[in-house]
């Protein structure tokens, strides 16, 4: 078996790359390196059923051999890097999304989508399961994102309807682990950098807003599963265990040994008031079921920031 993994060099996309090599597939691994990193993959390059293309899949897909999988997971996904490249986000979410479910047609290969729990925007309906439609601003600031990956969602749902493709959709929420970058917004690695840095650790609002966090390698069981299965529409896959982010702040504090103090800044716009997924689907379909606890992920997450010695970033959510 052969797959492509666009996004490969990504947090969650070397990691896929990661297994699907371990599972016996090629691989290969395109990325344009915008949020991407050459050291997430140096582990595997040296294999010899990894290639690695450096490709924009907003332009055209010019690939030779035969493939039996196009795993689309290509896509600026943190607020930090969405807010900064806007039109590159929509444009590989809408170009890159028609260029790889075209690739996938013309190679008659299975099609992989990464979605994101952010379709359902500042949720109205707790826990989200896949049958809420959402509640999203579509000009706002994160609508670059959310809009574009519903978007995502139209079009392999049109390609699965008209051409018969063999399609799935994963709707990803939060998940952390090592390979994340310190910079990249998102509030594990901000606030495990912080920490270990003694900085003050940034809360926004008073940090009763809420997420819920799944380990990496939680997620990456939770995709694999999907793709052994034949189901077309989306399934969410995530951690249903919910943490308010003042909460996460004290616990990475207290994991850490950090005294760092907590500051308080105001909400970002349309920033969701709770994030939880409703993972009956994936439970009763896929068997799934988180294995790594929250404290558990984060001790090796922890390992993984002090090792690499990596400076805090900015944090947005």
């Amino acid at each position: 078996m052969r797959a492509l993994v666009t996004g490969g060099a990504g947090f969650i996309g070397s990691h896929i790359c990661e297994r699907l090599l371990i599972d016996g597939f090629d691989v290969v691994c395109m990325d344009n390196f915008i949020t991407g990193d050459v050291s997430n993959i140096s582990s595997i390059e040296d294999n010899s059923r990894f290639t690695l293309i450096e490709h924009d899949v907003s332009e055209k897909i010019t690939f030779g051999g035969e493939i039996d999988w196009v795993l689309h997971f290509a896509c600026p996904a943190s607020p930090i890097d969405y807010l900064k490249y806007p039109i590159q986000t929509l444009k590989v979410d809408s170009l890159g999304t028609l260029n790889t479910l075209g690739l996938a047609k013309a190679k008659k290969a299975s099609y992989m989508l990464a979605s994101t729990s952010e379709v359902y925007g500042d949720p109205k309906v707790h826990p989200q399961p896949e049958s809420y439609w959402g509640n999203v601003n579509p000009v706002g600031p994160r609508s670059v994102y959310d809009e574009a990956k519903r978007f995502s969602e139209a079009l392999a749902m049109a390609y699965h309807n008209t051409h018969g493709m063999d399609t799935r959709i994963v709707r990803i929420f939060n998940t952390y682990g090592p390979r994340m970058r310190a910079e990249d917004g998102r509030a594990v690695p901000t606030f495990i950098s912080q920490a270990l840095l003694g900085a003050p650790i940034t809360v926004y609002g008073r940090g009763t807003q809420t997420r819920s966090f799944c380990y990496i390698s939680d997620q990456i069981d939770g995709i694999r599963s999907l793709m052994e299965s034949s189901y077309n529409m989306p399934v969410n896959i995530g951690n249903p265990q919910e943490y308010d982010m003042l909460g996460l702040a004290k616990l990475i504090m207290e994991l850490t040994g950090s005294e760092s103090e907590i500051a308080y800044e105001p909400l970002p716009p349309d920033d969701p008031k709770r994030r939880r997924p409703d993972i009956s689907l994936a439970a009763e379909l896929l068997g799934f079921s988180p294995k790594v606890g929250v404290r558990q992920g984060l001790a090796k997450t922890i390992e993984y920031f002090r090792s690499k010695k990596i400076p805090g970033g900015a944090y947005d959510r």
